[in-house]
């Protein structure tokens, strides 16, 4: 038997998730995310008076808690799964961002006419671009998770990821097969419309600047804080830039089992459309106390069954109209942010 083809591709997503400087779980992006973190806590160390030791600092960042939490080991399993086995299975978005750009294009060039020429030099058009589609991303990211949040029967895929008890950098891909799937091609609609509108209004077919087929912008964000968003380091953006960057604190109040921290901070890496919606919670300077989890004590949480197969069933239920064998779990949306 030929093993050479599993090789090859086992190999190939190692670097696509490891080692290509663009990935959202590039070696280079969480190394730079470990010296951010590093020197925060020094810093705050050193305000206080306090020394700073090496020892010190790893067990604050690496606690034993969460290390050996059942939350965290299912957190690893997600990352296998969704890197080495979801691209091969189930990877896919049906939508194509650059077919659905090249419709917008010509719907545009049938309502308007023909594009015009193109006035702007190519690298001011790329960068035009690629600000668009960044935006885009963004709008689609909080699109996506609003909808998540709303709609019970998209919930019930999207809280996997909510299940998490504990956060750390793994739990970005602690994500159901059908909430990817359904994510993926809401992005696809909001990254083509934006590359068709502004392949038109460009007069030019522009390119965006990219670091490994991902967006210069987002890896930008990737590299500086958007990794500590999952983790339990409070670094909270106050006043005006947070209510435009979604800082890590913004996230760890989204996951936040507080009723008044529901469906808040969908966002990405900017606070800009949940400031905009409605749905921002600026955090607060100084820690908040939190507690992540849905129905952390459930039976079969952080398995196979409780993840990946419940929702199925929890699914089919909502379409069926059958009454569910759990408590109730709301998800208000609270009445006035603080924002």
């Amino acid at each position: 038997m030929d093993w050479s083809p599993g090789i090859s591709y086992l190999f190939g997503q190692i670097d696509k998730a490891l080692l290509a400087p663009g990935s959202d779980a590039s070696l280079a992006s969480l190394c730079c995310a470990l010296v951010i973190a590093f020197g925060v806590l020094a810093a705050r160390r050193y305000r206080k008076g306090r020394r700073i030791r090496l020892r010190t600092l790893l067990r604050a960042l690496f606690p034993r808690r969460i290390l050996r939490s059942r939350s965290n080991i299912a957190d690893i399993g997600y990352f296998y799964f969704n890197v080495f086995l979801f691209g091969l299975v189930l990877g896919w978005a049906i939508l194509s961002y650059m077919a659905i750009g090249r419709a917008m294009t010509g719907a545009l060039v049938a309502l308007f006419g023909p594009m015009p020429a193109a006035p702007l030099p190519a690298f001011v058009s790329r960068t035009i671009i690629t600000l668009m589609l960044f935006l885009a991303y963004e709008l689609g990211y909080w699109v996506n998770h609003y909808l998540s949040h709303r709609i019970p029967l998209l919930w019930e895929f999207h809280k996997v990821h909510h299940s998490a008890t504990v956060l750390t950098p793994l739990t970005n891909f602690r994500v159901h097969p059908v909430y990817m799937w359904i994510f993926l091609n809401i992005l696809a609609i909001f990254t083509g419309l934006a590359n068709g509108t502004g392949d038109y209004l460009l007069g030019q077919n522009a390119n965006q600047y990219g670091l490994s087929e991902t967006n210069i912008i987002l890896v930008f964000f990737i590299y500086l804080y958007v990794h500590l968003q999952h983790s339990e380091l409070w670094i909270a953006f106050t006043g005006l830039f947070g209510r435009l960057f979604m800082s890590p604190a913004h996230h760890q109040i989204h996951h936040s089992r507080n009723p008044a921290h529901f469906n808040r901070n969908l966002g990405s890496c900017l606070a800009i459309w949940d400031w905009m919606f409605g749905t921002l919670y600026v955090p607060a300077r100084d820690p908040e106390k939190l507690e992540f989890g849905v129905e952390p004590d459930r039976e079969h949480a952080h398995t196979i069954r409780g993840e990946l197969v419940a929702p199925f069933a929890e699914a089919a239920r909502l379409l069926t109209g059958r009454p569910s064998k759990l408590p109730p779990q709301p998800i208000p949306l609270s009445a006035s942010p603080e924002a």
